[in-house]
């Protein structure tokens, strides 16, 4: 499948995780609405033992595109809504400047669960090891199985890992479409939060456009 103006294609198995279960649930949620209730006890790994609550995706059940971000943050975490801290707003404002609508859109973590380390009153973003993104990887499936989307955007290396099952170098592949052998097209840029990173002024503005450009391809791949 080629995609006309954008980078080349490769094709990456799709990767279903089997993890025991360690509570029961439903094999198959009827929609996104069920996973969503059966998600708010999972226990497929121990990050739900500190975090305030499971944060699952949030959007319509027919978007065309699905954004996997890495994990809840510590707004995300007390809200229980994905992408409503700094990085989420970042990400608001150049989707919309990118002309693509936030509410006809899914937006979901590779992890439902914030990872912190305390320090005094603060709560320091840990980033998720693999076997944490294997557990979760089962709730990712389910979601795209539900939703069907035409294009999955992998905001970053931890949503990289998740959508096709190996590390792949974010910033090297950014803006190429991998297709998986089930057919799912994968878009790679960078997360958002990577834009609140950079200190000088020109450099973010820099980033910020180009992670503009990034999204106006994904609004293209969107109709294909």
């Amino acid at each position: 499948m080629a995609t006309t103006g954008l980078p080349h294609e490769a094709k990456i198995p799709a990767r279903r995780v089997s993890i025991a279960r360690a509570e029961p649930i439903a094999d198959e949620a009827s929609s996104i609405t069920n996973l969503r209730e059966a998600a708010e006890g999972c226990r497929r790994c121990p990050l739900w033992r500190h975090a305030t609550q499971t944060v699952f995706g949030e959007g319509p059940d027919d978007a065309k595109v699905i954004f996997v971000g890495e994990q809840p943050g510590d707004q995300e975490d007390l809200a229980g809504k994905p992408f409503v801290g700094p990085a989420g707003r970042v990400f608001d404002a150049i989707l919309d400047d990118a002309g693509v609508d936030r509410q006809k859109v899914y937006v979901t973590n590779a992890v439902k669960h914030f990872k912190f380390e305390p320090r005094g009153k603060r709560r320091i973003h840990s980033k998720p090891n693999a076997g944490e993104i294997q557990a979760c990887r089962w709730w990712i499936d389910q979601e795209f199985d539900l939703i069907k989307p035409n294009i999955a955007v992998a905001l970053g290396a931890t949503a990289a890992t998740s959508l096709l099952g190996k590390a792949v170098p974010v910033m090297k592949m950014r803006g190429q479409v991998i297709e998986r052998e089930d057919g799912l097209r994968v878009f790679v840029t960078i997360h958002p939060s990577f834009i609140l990173r950079i200190r000088e002024p020109a450099d973010k503005q820099a980033e910020r456009d180009r992670f503009l450009d990034d999204m106006r391809k994904v609004k293209r791949l969107m109709a294909a």
